[in-house]
């Protein structure tokens, strides 16, 4: 399955009056000063060059899960887990995935099987951790607040485009695909 869009072939000034070399710039808090508040702007931003202040976006986000950028090797995505809501539970079997907590608290769990994890930790806000493909893994929610934080998968692992407003509609997509 094919999740990228091709960058337009047209160069295509930006807002300095400069071309961008065949890509058209999206707006975005960064590039734009007429953008709406920053939490419209949760959409995924494709294949294109692009810049944003993290920290923001991943605080903004409201829902389960948005792509932010899907690339052909990579793809970022936000995700708010409710107080004691987790992730649930997966193993992607080739794709390795890169997490940065920005704000809250969870526990982790990683390990080779899905019954016995031989890896657990609780993390915070600005911890990172990795999960090599073929790894289960699952994080909850241990906070009195939502779970902010955000997720590189490369490969990209959800198609271009993905928002799931909670947890049910993810799962939901999981079951449709």
């Amino acid at each position: 399955m094919n999740f990228n869009r091709r960058p337009s072939t047209q160069s295509t000034p930006n807002i300095t009056g400069t071309r961008t070399q065949g890509y058209k710039i999206p707006i975005s808090p960064r590039n734009s000063q007429s953008a709406s508040p920053i939490t419209q702007q949760l959409k995924d931003y494709g294949a294109y060059p692009f810049v944003v202040n993290i920290d923001k976006v991943t605080e903004a986000n409201q829902n389960f899960r948005t792509t932010l950028w899907t690339g052909k090797h990579l793809q970022l995505t936000l995700m708010s887990l409710l107080p004691g809501e987790e992730i649930g539970l997966e193993m992607h079997e080739n794709v390795d995935q890169f997490f940065r907590i920005e704000k809250g608290k969870a526990i982790i769990m990683m390990g080779d099987n899905s019954s016995t994890p031989n890896f657990q930790q609780t993390v915070f806000d600005d911890d990172a951790f990795i999960v090599p493909a073929g790894t289960w893994h699952n994080v909850v929610n241990i906070g009195v607040t939502p779970l902010k934080l955000y997720t590189i998968y490369a490969p990209p692992q959800h198609p271009f485009g993905t928002i799931h407003p909670t947890k049910a509609d993810a799962q939901a997509a999981e079951k449709n695909k």
